[in-house]
C-alpha cells in the first residue's frame, strides 16, 4: 500500500503540476472560462490526497502529519490564488493578475509542495532502496520541481528547496530517501544553469 501510494503521489505531482501545457487550454468553457481552469480544480485534490495516501500507510506520527496540514493549508491557498489570478489573465492581464499568479500564488503554493515533500521525506526513513521505476519517477518529481520554478518566478527559492532535498537524499542514499538525490540534484543543475544563463 506504501509503495502504490507514493507511486501515485509522484505521477500526480509530475503529471498535473503540467497540466498548464495542455493545448490551448482545451478550449472555452462556461462563463469566458477555459476547460483547464475547471480541470485545475482537482489538482489539490489529487496531489493532496495521494500524498495524505502515503502517510495513512505509513503510519505516520502526528508531526509529520503536522508538516503535511500545513503544508496542504499552503498548497491549496497558492494553488487557488494561482488559478483565479491566471483565469482573470486571460480575459483580463494586468500587473495586478500578473502579482497575485506568478510571484505571490505560485510562492504559496510552492512552499505547501516543499513541506509536503519534507513530509514524504519522513516516511522514507529506512524503508529499501526502490526498484528502477522509483529512479525514473523521482526524475520526474524533480525535473517537475525544476521547471515549475522557471514558470511560475520562483528560481531562488526552488534552488535551495532543491539544494536540501538533494542534501536529505545524499543522508539517506541507503534508504528509500535516496529518491530525493536523484530527483533534486538534477533539478538543483538545472536551476543553477539556467540562473547562470539569465
Amino acid at each position: 500500500m506504501y509503495s502504490r501510494s507514493l507511486v501515485a503521489a509522484a505521477l500526480a505531482y509530475a503529471l498535473l503540476h503540467h497540466i498548464g501545457l495542455l493545448p490551448d487550454g482545451l478550449g472555452p468553457g462556461p462563463e469566458d472560462t477555459r476547460l483547464l481552469d475547471w480541470l485545475d480544480l482537482a489538482v489539490p485534490w489529487l496531489v493532496l490526497g495521494s500524498a495524505a495516501a502515503v502517510l495513512w500507510a505509513d503510519r505516520s506520527r502526528p508531526l509529520v502529519w503536522l508538516l503535511f496540514g500545513a503544508g496542504a493549508i499552503a498548497y491549496t491557498s497558492g494553488h487557488g490564488i494561482h488559478l483565479a489570478a491566471n483565469s482573470i489573465g486571460h480575459e483580463v492581464a494586468n500587473d495586478t493578475v500578473h502579482l497575485w499568479d506568478e510571484p505571490v500564488g505560485h510562492h504559496i503554493w510552492f512552499v505547501g509542495v516543499a513541506l509536503v515533500l519534507a513530509a514524504l521525506a519522513l516516511t522514507m526513513v529506512d524503508k529499501p532502496r526502490p526498484p528502477v521505476l522509483g529512479y525514473v519517477l523521482a526524475l520526474a518529481v524533480g525535473l517537475t520541481w525544476a521547471t515549475n520554478a522557471v514558470g511560475g518566478g520562483t528560481e531562488v527559492f526552488s534552488l535551495l528547496v532543491a539544494l536540501a532535498a538533494t542534501a536529505y537524499g545524499w543522508r539517506q542514499r541507503d534508504s528509500l530517501g535516496v529518491v530525493l538525490l536523484v530527483g533534486f540534484l538534477p533539478a538543483t543543475a538545472t536551476l543553477v544553469a539556467l540562473w547562470a544563463a539569465s
